[in-house]
């Protein structure tokens, strides 16, 4: 067929007194792969989710293969052969794998599924894609990465011609993250369009033929990826010339002492015999692969999950953490993995969400006082770079990065000795990342002891005096942050390498 395989025109959609999209033009070509990147907020979401038929526009036209189309729905924009790998995912918890995969396009006889044939279908589709789940799981109990991956897996089930796909690797491992790649691209190949919203920008340009990027609602250009830099994307997203490189590493003091001590740490099936230390002033980075640990030892540092044997210290005293109370009472803060499972309250008030675990401090003869928990909550968002328009507002209507700094706000509250920060940049565009890299920077300058679980080998280097690398649930490495490599980390990672310092 000539022409592109999806196009719009025009495009524009309001919520209230924001302009999500505005006067939008798009075109993609069939069998490519086509990003949207742009900041949170400049509207590639929105316009991913009309494309899809989730969202419909307040004007503006689609035409897919120049035949003019308008959907009123997902299901009709599946008829169509388009659908999305939304940014939320849509999975039904309590169900397995392979129901949730073939949900709505199950194999039946009258009112019967025919499950055996479910399961041919579910082999032959991940055999095809390269990407595998236990059908017989239950969604609900799987991690975050394997529920991304059964998301993707229903999409290509429905062998739709056009795959939007909005932040689809930002839970996904190195691995897994190439292998959903050589999958779009060998799809590509065989003529299914996919339009990319991405954040990682390296990834984008690694991948994609083309790239739309956004601001402020409007389309500012498109053009072949093999044009585009990642430093002259970083200026069209922003509209200003912005400095990627980290803040600057202030060491901490030589004599700086101990405030976080791990000795022997084990809890049966997670990890085992985990040992580090973390001082005064000092960013140390748990480097690794998805599953090597990282995650469950810092929930247990906070005291959200037990241990069976080994000790902490937390400033030479001795600390066991029986619930995320008593972590909170040692001046131990979390930033958890994700901020909308694990650490907002979406649709309550940014005060809310900065006081909750604080409450005693803004009462008042037994009372919450309203205004006490807006006056503490504004000048916590404030310190935190937090953008809103009140602490009124809620958190649901924060872009991605400002809901991750409620969080901080929220570590704001008490000046606790240790912050465990968990993914602190996932999901947050490129500007809200360096204000929250800033941030971290400037706790640890203050004299905060950080703990950072994170995935991005670059902000691992970027940010942490020492990275402690865990591998299938044990520390192999600990190497010093201002001369450690990718390699290093990832020989570790993997196992290959015994060159890294002993474990601290």
């Amino acid at each position: 067929m000539s022409g592109p395989h999806l196009s719009c025109r025009g495009l524009s959609k309001r919520y209230g007194a924001t302009q999500a999209l505005a006067e939008v033009d798009l075109d993609v070509e069939r069998g490519s792969i086509h990003a949207l990147v742009g900041e949170n907020g400049a509207g590639k979401s929105t316009l991913g989710k009309i494309i899809a038929g989730v969202v419909q526009p307040d004007s503006g036209s689609m035409e897919l293969s120049g035949r003019p189309v308008h959907f009123g729905s997902p299901r009709q924009a599946l008829e169509a052969g388009v659908t999305i790998i939304a940014q939320e995912l849509s999975l039904v918890p309590e169900r397995s794998v392979l129901e949730n995969v073939f949900l709505g396009i199950e194999s039946s006889r009258g009112p019967w599924v025919l499950r055996q044939a479910l399961r041919r279908r579910f082999t032959e589709l991940t055999d095809s894609v390269g990407i595998y789940v236990d059908p017989t799981a239950i969604v609900g109990r799987l991690g975050v990465s394997d529920q991304q991956k059964v998301e993707i897996l229903r999409a290509l089930a429905r062998k739709a011609e056009l795959i939007v796909m909005d932040e689809p690797t930002a839970r996904l491992s190195k691995s897994e993250t190439h292998a959903l790649a050589a999958t779009m691209t060998a799809l590509a190949g065989r003529g299914t369009t996919f339009v990319f919203v991405s954040h990682f920008l390296d990834e984008v340009r690694g991948l994609a033929d083309t790239i739309t990027i956004m601001r402020d609602s409007r389309v500012v250009r498109t053009a072949p990826s093999a044009d585009e830099t990642h430093d002259s994307l970083i200026v069209a997203m922003t509209g200003r010339p912005l400095d990627m490189t980290f803040p600057f590493k202030i060491p901490p003091a030589p004599d700086a002492p101990v405030v976080l001590d791990v000795s022997g740490l084990t809890s049966a099936g997670r990890f085992a015999d985990v040992s580090f230390s973390v001082r005064k002033g000092e960013i140390v980075a748990l480097a690794g692969l998805v599953g090597a640990g990282r995650s469950d030892v810092a929930h247990a540092i906070y005291g959200a999950s037990s241990v069976d044997s080994g000790t902490m210290r937390i400033n030479d005293a001795e600390y066991r953490p029986s619930s995320p109370r008593s972590g909170l009472r040692a001046g131990v803060a979390l930033i958890p993995e994700s901020r909308k499972d694990q650490g907002l309250i979406l649709d309550r008030p940014v005060s809310d969400n900065v006081t909750l675990p604080y409450l005693r401090d803004v009462e008042r003869f037994g009372l919450i006082s309203v205004r006490a928990e807006d006056e503490v909550a504004e000048d916590r968002s404030a310190r935190a770079g937090v953008k809103t328009s009140s602490v009124e507002a809620n958190v649901r209507t924060l872009s991605g990065g400002n809901q991750q700094k409620v969080l901080f706000a929220r570590t704001l509250m008490r000046q606790p000795v240790l912050l465990v920060a968990d993914e602190p940049t996932r999901g947050v565009d490129v500007g809200a990342k360096r204000a929250i890299y800033d941030l971290i920077v400037d706790l640890a300058a203050q004299g905060m002891a950080v703990l950072v679980v994170s995935s991005e080998l670059e902000e691992v280097l970027g940010l942490a005096h020492r990275v402690v690398v865990m591998h299938e649930g044990r520390v192999v490495a600990s190497l010093d942050g201002f001369v450690a490599t990718e390699e290093s980390i990832m020989q570790a990672a993997f196992g290959l390498s015994g060159n890294g310092e002993s474990s601290a």
